[in-house]
């Protein structure tokens, strides 16, 4: 599937059938070979749009997978860069692409962290997390970071109803629903229960204060909105 390096059908099938953990480690040697990577240009621009809101110290990377986000903290961080993933497969193929950094295998839903972190990112994560879980992440997020320190994640514009994107993602999400109701254990994996209005009024009530900074380097919609935003919560 996708490219030669990648899984095979079979292969993908195995992982959603099993939990999100096993799943990730199943799948962790050819991730990277994977469209579920966040892409570099989407990296890139993240960093970019970080860099005026800086100068940060520490940096944590949540549910940092193989360690593409990991990246992005080395170029705006001065200080030590931290990843956190529930998956052995994951955070070992993160050690071999970055030796330098702090890898922590734990549940995003537990951090075991102080406030110690100026910034926390995380990319492609948050489908993972059905919404009260999402309470509990933002909350265990705020937890990590020192006082007025950013978590800070982009929120691709949803695709427009009735798209060949939106049915695809809509079809996907009616599958896995199917999926969870009948096959134990769950595998958590959902596109369309992460949206704007909602996520802003649980970071707050995490007690965040949210701003949206536009990622203009990833251009612009027909209608003139910005394809994606950078979503900028402060640890108030």
């Amino acid at each position: 599937m996708f490219t030669p390096q990648g899984p095979s059908l079979r292969e993908l099938t195995a992982q959603a059938l099993s939990s999100v953990e096993h799943g990730y480690d199943l799948l962790a040697d050819k991730f990277d070979a994977t469209p579920f990577r966040t892409s570099d240009r989407l990296l890139s621009a993240v960093a970019h749009a970080l860099e005026p809101l800086g100068p940060f110290g520490s940096g944590l990377d949540v549910c940092c997978g193989t360690g593409a986000g990991l990246g992005v903290l080395r170029s705006v961080c001065a200080g030590r860069i931290t990843g956190v993933d529930f998956s052995a497969g994951m955070l070992a193929r993160a050690r071999a692409a970055h030796p330098t950094a702090d890898l922590v295998r734990a549940d995003a839903l537990a951090l075991p962290f102080g406030p110690v972190f100026d910034l926390a990112v995380s990319f492609g994560a948050f489908g993972h997390f059905l919404p009260a879980a999402q309470r509990t992440l933002f909350t265990q997020v705020h937890a990590a970071l020192r006082p007025g320190g950013t978590f800070a994640f982009p929120l691709p514009a949803p695709p427009a109803v009735g798209s060949r994107l939106y049915w695809t993602l809509w079809g996907f999400d009616a599958a896995m629903r199917v999926r969870n109701a009948v096959l134990r254990p769950p595998f958590v994996m959902y596109y369309r229960t992460f949206r704007l209005q909602d996520v802003r009024s649980r970071l707050e009530a995490a007690g965040f204060e949210v701003s949206l900074t536009p990622v203009e380097t990833l251009g612009r919609r027909e209608d003139g909105s910005p394809r994606c935003r950078l979503v900028v919560a402060r640890k108030i």
